[in-house]
This record gives C-alpha cells, sequence and structure tokens, in this order.
C-alpha cells in the first residue's frame, strides 16, 4: 500500500484490510467467478451492517464457505447451515447464511449450463441503455 495514493475520502481513518480492499479491488472489473460468488456473498452478508464489518469477517467467510467454491457451498446440509449461524467468524443470521447457499445453487447451475456470472456481467456492463 502506498501512502502517498490518492484515495477516496470513505477509506480516511479505517483499518489495513479496508485499505487494501480499495487499493486492489474496489472498482475493479471481476473475471473470475468464484470471485463473483465471493462479492455475491460478501454483498449480501453486508445489507444492514457496514462494509467493514463485513471486510473484517471476510477470512472467517473464505474459510466456512468452502474458500467460496459454489458446487460444495451448494450442497450444505440445512444443519451446516445451523452451525454456519451460530459462528462468529461470519456474521451470525441464518437467513444471510441461507442465502449463500442459495446463491451458490444457482451460480452452480449457470455454471453447468456453460455460463458464466463472468459473461453475463460482461454483457451487462457493456450494454447501451
Amino acid at each position: 500500500m502506498s501512502e502517498n495514493k490518492i484515495r477516496c475520502p470513505w477509506v480516511d481513518n479505517t483499518f489495513d484490510e479496508y485499505v487494501r480492499y480499495h487499493d486492489e479491488e474496489w472498482g475493479v472489473p471481476v473475471h473470475d467467478d468464484r470471485v463473483h460468488f465471493e462479492f455475491i456473498t460478501l454483498e449480501g452478508a453486508q445489507a444492514g451492517l457496514s462494509w467493514s464489518t463485513i471486510l473484517k469477517r471476510r477470512e472467517g467467510y473464505r474459510r466456512l464457505f468452502e474458500e467460496f467454491d459454489p458446487e460444495k457451498v451448494a450442497r450444505l446440509s440445512d444443519r451446516k447451515v445451523e452451525e454456519l449461524a451460530k459462528n462468529p467468524a461470519i456474521v451470525r443470521h441464518r437467513k444471510k447464511v441461507e442465502s449463500v447457499v442459495t446463491n451458490a445453487q444457482v451460480f452452480y447451475r449457470f455454471r453447468r449450463s456453460s455460463e458464466h456470472l463472468t459473461n453475463i456481467s460482461g454483457i451487462m456492463l457493456t450494454a447501451k441503455p
């Protein structure tokens, strides 16, 4: 991280992971389906919370949700979802945990149909209103 780098005001007085996110990820196009799934997961968890809250738990999400492998997450059992919803390494909200599994199932169906979210998002990014 360069201290001379020009940053958005919302990064001021934050923590290292937040600054790293701003400098290396924010506003950068994503071309990897697993990274898309990671951001879908993290954005869903963020609803009603601050992004810094989620970034502080990012490694917990990564570890508990199979390194954001949609195929593995899609197969998580109800028992595992219940266990995850009680884990302090992530936001403990059963509906948010369930949404990760549901999103993984949809995501996995896209991939099985030879469609990739990267292709779809690329179309949306180049579409003209």
